[in-house]
């Protein structure tokens, strides 16, 4: 009971991180977007390395958190905030993943793990 908890808060810890950057990020692109006259099409590759790097922060930090089976951790991360992303998509405007956004979701899934996956190894190597 103690372990699932464990996991459970350092997941947790890792999807706070990760919608907390996408915020921030959205918020910092909307008022450039806005006051300058750049176009949502220039800016869509840097909101997709943005993307991937909250995914590796949270991942490292779910990892960190939960000091074992960092792979699982943010495995578990990744999907669950692909379900919350694709959940948003369906319900709010009605739409189904295309074909690139799989891959885009499985990709986050796998740099979320590789988050994990450090996130474990460095706090292990830092309580040595």
């Amino acid at each position: 009971m103690e372990e699932s908890k464990a996991l459970g808060t350092s997941v947790l810890h890792g999807l706070i991180a990760i919608f907390t950057l996408a915020i921030v990020s959205s918020f910092i692109f909307a008022l450039i977007l806005r006051f300058t006259s750049l176009q949502e099409s220039s800016v869509q590759y840097v909101m997709t390395a943005i993307s991937f790097i909250a995914l590796f922060t949270g991942g490292f930090i779910s990892g960190g958190k939960g000091k074992q089976r960092g792979w699982m951790l943010g495995g578990i991360t990744g999907a669950i905030y692909t379900i919350i992303i694709f959940s948003f998509q369906y319900l709010g405007f009605d739409k189904l993943f295309n074909p690139q956004q799989i891959v885009y979701f499985i990709c986050y899934i796998l740099i979320a793990m590789m988050g994990g996956i450090l996130g474990v190894n460095m706090n292990s190597k830092s309580t040595k």
